[in-house]
């Protein structure tokens, strides 16, 4: 009888790498939109609204891919930490892990005869990998990449700020704060909204909750650009 596999896209698959994109590019536009708004709002000239800009893009992309790396790095050292006591104990003691495993199957419904048979044959297929997925939680899809989440972090981010940035070079002293402010939010509400679609989650309240959140940030820095631009 031939074997069919069933093959299906999960959206956990995308975690790695989603959560850490739309975080970086999120984070690119509010902050950049929201220094550049400020400055702006201080009434300083075009040319240092650019460098100010400029130097929060980089900043930024780099700040978020060394954030990034750092946190991720310390979940997959804790991870390998978790899994290098495993083995130890699975050398040392292995009817006790393989216990371990039958109680885990048990408590997930099946009855203790056929839990045991699936432990026994689970472990000698790979003991390790049986524990790490149904003991610690910790499967291929789902394991911590810190490469991985810095250089989403920093190119997201770096994309999210170039789009403020070039409204900002394109647009004119009169209009540039009102061009800078309505694109970004656009932009936001477009990323939110994608965001949770690739998530599988409603559209509108993506794009809503990430739209909030980034005009309240704009203004509150707008409003702090303008009034230490005229005590100063």
């Amino acid at each position: 009888m031939a074997k069919v596999r069933h093959w299906e896209r999960h959206r956990t698959l995308r975690l790695g790498w989603l959560r850490a994109a739309v975080l970086g590019a999120n984070d690119g536009i509010v902050s950049t939109a929201s220094l550049l708004l400020g400055v702006e709002a201080a009434d300083a000239s075009q040319g240092n609204v650019l460098i100010a800009g400029l130097a929060g893009l980089v900043a930024g992309a780099m700040s978020m891919a060394a954030g990034e790396y750092v946190s991720v790095h310390s979940q997959a050292d804790t991870e390998a930490a978790d899994l290098e006591r495993e083995r130890r104990e699975l050398e040392t003691d292995t009817e006790s892990e393989h216990n371990e495993l039958t109680a885990i199957y048990i408590s997930r419904g099946l009855d203790s005869h056929l839990a045991r048979q699936v432990a026994e044959q689970l472990m000698a297929h790979d003991a390790l990998g049986a524990h790490a997925r149904d003991e610690l939680g910790i499967t291929p899809a789902l394991r911590a990449r810190p490469i991985q989440a810095a250089f989403a972090s920093a190119a997201s981010f770096a994309a999210g700020a170039a789009l403020p940035l070039a409204v900002a070079a394109a647009a004119g002293a009169e209009h540039g704060i009102a061009l800078i402010a309505g694109l970004s939010l656009v932009s936001l509400a477009v990323l939110g909204g994608v965001a949770a679609r690739v998530g599988g989650a409603s559209i509108a309240t993506g794009a809503l909750r990430v739209t909030f959140w980034g005009a309240l940030a704009m203004a509150i820095t707008a409003a702090v650009g303008h009034f230490v631009g005229a005590a100063v």
